[in-house]
């Protein structure tokens, strides 16, 4: 690969380290096909990660090179971190750090996740918006410099990660580990308003992109004890709350409760939706996949009901919060294998007539396509041959759970294991070749119940998981009119993704290319008709998922690394 190096002329340099101002983002730029900016979590609502943008194309990707990287550092100002970054640390001083939360700032973080870049990076108007628990930052999209950053002082929480940040004219949406919703100016990085969107005693986390639809923040929320999840929109302007859905039945006269033992599980039966949906224009549908039950392993006291709605996909009148359908991809589940995994919306032929879809590859193993009007099963497929775990599928088109592939005290051979065939990174859609791609894993884990009490364990409590081996990960293609695969590319290397912690999520433009990060750190481009790679370099650990942009004519192609971000360019 060339390296183009970017320090320029140092007069060049220091008018780059001028501000530049935010500019609104016009919510009728998320209703266009993704091209210019990268305004949302998967770029547009659709969730594809199509680009439209071919100056970078199979001709000439081999000609990708450098144009610029930078370095962002977590943490309060002298505290080893507060926004160093942009050109190798050459010119001014660091930019303007700003302060939140309702914290000491003891419980912050410099190193470690909080310094991870997982999440989606907007871009509108030349200025990415990079974010990582507790933090966020504006940063110049033509050179990488970093223009403000803001710190949440937090009281604590899991700080597994975070997925990104929403915007809405000039103000952006930050969820925060300890469960506030945060409102700050995009031009300034100041914070307009703070709201708490969970109870951290009852052991919530927040790491979910809200997604902005209209005068609608939606919120989702992680937790791992036995607590009810619930979808939540806000008001972008006040951050007043617009209305709540739970997962599971909370009363008595909700619809599903027949699918639990009884209220009591249902209330505490999980089902967290900690990963963005997608939205539908036409129908005003936000659809979005939820979480595992809980108890998540030992599973009598949610008795031997579907445990409905987790494990599912929903569509929510983002309106009303109203429910309009769902479709169950994994009923009963007894592995934690939730279904938060992005649903690709798509238009496209079925079957001999044109159909508005959505299809989803989840933890369990399986693909699933449905019509996204009616929640209608069209399509159930495995894209992991090794999976084991169920008998076959049903009329409804749900797999059937083999209970002997539960744990026990002698052991169960599974496949997948916990981290499951596919986990939260971003799958991608291109219309050229009518392919649906994900990242997925071949492996096996015995399972071990290890809580005999009748009454089983709380959370993710009562089984102990051993690896048995892992006999690949893939770059996979599916055929949503089969639901079968169409082709595999295998990684390079042995080792696994590392379930929540490592991101290989994927993008497919105009040009002809499939971008994607492997578990050995290169960064590709393969032809995504077969697979075939026509570019790579290597960058170590590739944490965050590929975007696109262009900017003063130029596309650029964004991946974060840990916590640096690189951008590529055609070399001239």
């Amino acid at each position: 690969m060339n390296i183009r190096r970017t320090l320029c002329s140092l007069p060049f340099c220091c008018l780059l380290r001028t501000p530049l101002p935010g500019q609104a983002l016009d919510p009728a730029q998320l209703l266009k096909p993704l091209s210019d900016a990268w305004p949302s979590y998967s770029g547009d609502y659709s969730g594809q990660r199509y680009s439209v943008l071919k100056q970078i194309n199979q001709s000439n990707v081999k000609n990708l090179t450098l144009a610029w990287s930078t370095r962002v550092t977590a943490g309060l100002p002298n505290s080893g971190g507060a926004g160093r970054g942009g050109l190798g640390g050459f010119g001014p001083a660091a930019p303007p750090t700003i302060v939140g939360g309702e914290g000491t700032g003891d419980l912050n973080e410099v190193g470690g996740r909080s310094n991870r870049i997982v999440g989606a990076v907007l871009m509108v108007d030349g200025i990415l918006y990079a974010s990582t628990p507790d933090n966020a930052w504006a940063i110049n999209a033509a050179d990488g410099h970093v223009l403000w950053h803001y710190v949440w002082k937090t009281k604590g929480g899991t700080h597994t990660g975070n997925r990104g940040m929403g915007m809405w004219g000039n103000w952006l949406f930050l969820e925060t580990p300890d469960n506030y919703l945060v409102s700050l100016d995009a031009r300034t990085g100041q914070e307009r308003w703070h709201k708490p969107i969970a109870s951290l005693s009852e052991q919530y986390f927040s790491t979910a992109a809200p997604v902005v639809v209209g005068r609608h923040v939606l919120v989702g929320t992680g937790n791992d004890l036995d607590a009810p999840a619930f979808l939540q929109s806000f008001d972008p302007e006040t951050g007043d709350l617009q209305w709540k859905w739970y997962a599971t039945p909370q009363r008595k006269s909700d619809p599903g409760l027949d699918t639990w033992a009884n209220l009591d599980a249902a209330i505490h039966g999980g089902g967290q939706m900690w990963i963005p949906g997608s939205y539908d224009p036409e129908t005003r549908l936000y659809i979005v996949g939820t979480g595992n039950p809980t108890p998540a392993y030992t599973s009598q006291t949610r008795g031997e009901g579907d445990n409905l709605y987790t494990c599912s996909l929903v569509a929510i009148h983002v309106d009303t919060g109203k429910l309009a359908w769902h479709f169950q991809t994994s009923p009963h589940d007894t592995h934690d294998w939730d279904s938060t995994q992005m649903p690709v919306l798509f238009d496209a032929e079925f079957n001999g007539r044109q159909r508005k879809m959505v299809m989803q590859a989840t933890r369990n193993g399986y693909f699933y396509v449905v019509d996204r009007l009616t929640g209608e099963h069209l399509v159930t497929g495995k894209f992991s041959p090794t999976v084991n775990w169920a008998k076959g599928i049903d009329q409804r088109g749900q797999p059937v759970r083999e209970p002997a592939k539960d744990f026990h005290i002698a052991g169960a051979l599974v496949s997948p294991t916990n981290a499951g065939a596919t986990n939260w990174m971003p799958p991608a859609y291109s219309p050229d070749t009518g392919l649906f791609y994900l990242t997925s894993e071949d492996s096996y884990s015995m399972y071990y119940l290890t809580e005999t009490d009748p009454r089983g364990a709380m959370g993710l409590g009562g089984k102990e998981e051993r690896g048995v081996g892992i006999l690949g990960t893939f770059l996979t293609a599916m055929d949503y009119k089969t639901g079968k695969i169409a082709w595999r590319h295998q990684y390079p290397g042995s080792g696994p993704w590392g379930g929540t912690n490592v991101g290989h999520g994927l993008l497919t433009t105009a040009g002809k290319l499939l971008f994607a990060g492997d578990p050995s750190g290169n960064f590709v481009a393969y032809d995504p008709a077969n697979g075939n790679p026509p570019w790579h370099t290597h960058l170590g650990e590739v944490s965050g998922s590929p975007e696109t942009y262009t900017l003063n004519g130029k596309q650029y192609v964004l991946i974060a690394a840990v916590d640096m971000l690189y951008a590529f360019s055609l070399y001239e």
